[in-house]
């Protein structure tokens, strides 16, 4: 095993340009995967942030009596797409309004508790289904008005299809190009190797003693470009964090736990071991039929 890797640390030290392109294109490659995790992770709780909020606010009539509402609340509650439903009373509106607005006292002298409807506070099981029950709730004879965040679910909804449709293509692209770069630099060396390795054989070297330092370097390529991207990645992150915080006040999204770092880090070095490995394999059976 000694001399296999002294074997395969040598093919890599003959051709240090090779080895760091290899290494350059994996690491961008692997890059950008480890942010399009975080981007995506960081999303789902966005996500969840705002499913987890009262996302449709049914405003009801003055008329409409305490038995009504009751009705209407369990009549909601047994839909399987609404996780909870809040009853807000008048009064209830005014001590919110008055938090709302506490450094504003002029907005406080004419507000009283009889100007304020009662309201619905709906939120769903998920963000999507909020337009469907908007639309039922105005449908209702005692609710006066809906209203809920149309233009924030619609913009969640485009940009988490974009975030996964372009990291999918795009990561899928450089996962191509980094296994078309191992692919070569590993086949040229394997092909200038051509009759090292047929002496090899003569003297009794089996398939497996030949092929082993060129998988070897692919999985060196594959694992010193997972570190280097989850360093990059992880630097990006702290870097932005204070940014991010502000930006999302109020979202407990930052910071990032340390264990799932490690879950990440831990998909980039299997991802770049099978790249790295896949495109040697591949490159020592092309070139040097083994």
């Amino acid at each position: 095993m000694k001399k296999i890797l002294r074997t395969s640390w040598r093919y890599i030290r003959r051709s240090p340009y090779q080895a760091l392109a290899a290494i350059g294109i994996m690491s961008l490659t692997l890059y950008a995967a480890a942010v399009f995790v975080l981007i995506a992770a960081g999303s789902e709780k966005i996500l969840v942030h705002f499913e987890a909020r009262p996302q449709v606010v049914a405003f009801l009539k003055d008329e409409m009596e305490r038995s009504q509402i009751d009705s209407l609340v369990l009549k909601l509650k047994a839909s399987s797409k609404i996780s909870s439903v809040v009853y807000v009373s008048k009064e209830e509106a005014l001590e919110i309004y008055r938090e709302q607005n506490k450094n504003d006292p002029l907005l406080l002298e004419m507000v009283s508790a009889e100007i304020l409807p009662a309201s619905l506070e709906v939120a769903t099981k998920e963000i999507f289904q909020l337009e469907e029950i908007a639309g039922l709730l105005r449908k209702e004879p005692g609710v006066e008005e809906v209203s809920f965040q149309e233009d924030v679910v619609q913009v969640l909804q485009k940009a988490i299809t974009n975030i996964r449709t372009g990291g999918i293509v795009l990561i899928s692209f450089l996962v191509l190009v980094s296994f078309s770069v191992v692919l070569m630099v590993i086949g040229m060396k394997a092909s200038s190797r051509r009759r090292e390795v047929k002496i090899m054989k003569l003297v009794g070297a089996t398939s497996g003693y030949i092929r082993a330092p060129f998988l070897l370097e692919g999985i060196f390529y594959g694992v010193t470009s997972a570190f280097l991207a989850w360093g990059a990645a992880y630097t990006s992150l702290l870097y932005a964090t204070p940014f991010l915080i502000n930006f999302l006040s109020g979202i407990a999204l930052l910071p990032v736990s340390v264990v799932f770092m490690l879950l990440v880090l831990a998909g980039l070095l299997l991802g770049g071991v099978i790249i790295g490995t896949l495109g040697s394999l591949i490159a020592v059976r092309r070139y040097l039929r083994l």
